[in-house]
């Protein structure tokens, strides 16, 4: 499980790439949390906004490293075009529609995530990415 997740809005893949060492710091506007699967979660997010199944966007190589490596240390991922778009068009109650489902299925694998918290990282998320889309910019996730 991961202790420190920060999602963060930068211009390129190159740019998010750079944090890999020491995550985004203040050189981006960030988001923290902690304590839950990011690479996990940002696949159910989309499954449970956009549809389709875990397995097909694990398949299709979602979510799309962009330094590190996958279970190793540190590392970077992209937030999909398809999640992105999702997350800034949705209103504030589907957004706790979502929060609420996935900390029900995050608590059929006997992992416990406060609905609170799970209300607050959606909402958090959909403005940031909001924000990145006005700014022509991408959301990432740096994870350590």
């Amino acid at each position: 499980m991961s202790i420190i997740v920060e999602f963060f809005v930068a211009p390129d893949d190159t740019s998010a790439s750079l944090t890999l060492n020491a995550g985004p710091g203040r050189a981006f506007e960030s988001l923290s949390f902690g304590n839950f699967d990011p690479e996990e979660a940002v696949i159910e997010w989309e499954c449970l906004l956009v549809g389709g199944s875990f397995e097909e966007l694990v398949e299709s190589g979602e979510p799309r490293i962009v330094a590190g490596q996958d279970n190793d240390g540190c590392v970077v991922f992209a937030i999909s075009p398809r999640l992105t778009t999702a997350l800034a068009d949705a209103g504030h109650s589907r957004l706790s529609d979502v929060a609420a489902s996935w900390t029900q299925l995050r608590a059929e694998d006997g992992e416990v995530i406060d609905a609170e918290i799970a209300d607050a990282i959606m909402g958090d998320l959909a403005a940031l990415v909001s924000k990145a889309r006005r700014q022509n910019q991408g959301v990432y996730c740096w994870v350590a």
